[in-house]
């Protein structure tokens, strides 16, 4: 994972299908920018059907946040440069009833009049919205897949995941103060940026240390704003999988690498980083016998100090 170009995509505004999509391959790219997983595998890490991975995709190239290149008997190779983000470039999105999207007129047959409309399409006859009759079309016939290059909407979420045609949709997490929800250009967009490459680091640290994926809650975020703010935007993330990866205390495993021990000695941690050491339970330990064993010899020389000056004056009184 490349820190750098995470903490970029971060704040590009759009969808959020295309920003899962996004965060996913730069999740996995080099320093370079560079990955090559497969659809169905970006599908999986974002809860996306391949179709709307797909689209994400196409709508990032278009823009110039994402360069393709398809390779022979080799995977599809992604490069992800933020720099380029140029959202104006992607396809504006077409009216109802216009365009080549729009659903055809009455018995399957073209709009007619032959006028050119939008996109080089023809208009419906006489003006009207293009169903049969003049009759206006449903939304679902009169756009039935959106502009090209974006994913599909929301409402038609149940129907791209395999088998669970009439399960509802889970509501979207609102806008969190913490700065770890919420989306780009919602305010405080330095720190949600890097209140969210904070949890990434120390997330995916956790889910490679313990094979699972680390509790988050209210208490969590609010942990890890804190940490941001205590060590900065460019620090935190560093420390925070440094924390999970190299930190092997007692008391720190013992509870699991969480927040908020992390938090509580994050000025400690951080200087443990910056020197590239940590301190184990086994080097505290070894430490406190080092000096428990240098206490015990002083005392043995000042017992012998004290017998040896006892003995010479009785021989002295003999």
């Amino acid at each position: 994972m490349s820190t750098m170009i995470m903490a970029a995509c971060w704040p590009l505004a759009m969808s959020p299908a295309q920003k899962a999509v996004l965060i996913s391959l730069a999740d996995q790219a080099n320093d370079d920018g560079v990955c090559w997983p497969g659809v169905a595998t970006i599908a999986k890490r974002t809860c996306l059907s391949e179709r709307a991975v797909q689209d994400a995709i196409a709508w990032l190239q278009t823009v110039g946040v994402v360069f393709r290149e398809y390779r022979i008997n080799s995977s599809t190779s992604y490069t992800i440069t933020p720099a380029n983000f140029n959202p104006a470039a992607a396809p504006a999105k077409r009216k109802r009833g216009t365009g080549a999207d729009a659903a055809p007129g009455a018995n399957g047959a073209p709009p007619a009049n032959g006028a050119p409309g939008a996109d080089g399409a023809p208009p419906p006859a006489d003006g009207a919205p293009g169903g049969a009759n003049g009759a206006p079309q449903s939304p679902q016939m009169a756009h039935p897949r959106g502009a090209d290059g974006a994913p599909k909407s929301s409402l038609n979420r149940n129907r791209n995941r395999k088998g669970t045609a009439n399960e509802p949709s889970p509501p979207a997490a609102p806008p969190g103060r913490d700065g770890v929800g919420g989306q780009p250009g919602d305010g405080e967009t330095a720190l949600q940026a890097a209140c969210k490459l904070t949890w990434a680091s120390y997330s995916l640290a956790y889910e490679q240390r313990y094979g699972v994926k680390p509790v988050r809650n209210q208490v969590v975020n609010a942990n890890v704003k804190t940490l941001v703010k205590r060590l900065g935007f460019e620090e935190a993330p560093l420390v925070a999988a440094w924390y999970v990866a190299s930190v092997n205390e007692a008391f720190v495993v013992k509870n699991s690498h969480g927040v908020g021990v992390l938090v509580n000695q994050a000025e400690s941690f951080r200087t443990q980083w910056a020197r590239g050491q940590a301190v184990t339970g086994t080097a505290a330990q070894a430490a406190d016998k080092t000096s428990a064993n240098f206490d015990a010899i002083e005392e043995a020389k000042r017992l012998l100090r004290q017998r040896g000056g006892r003995g010479n004056g009785e021989g002295a009184n003999a």
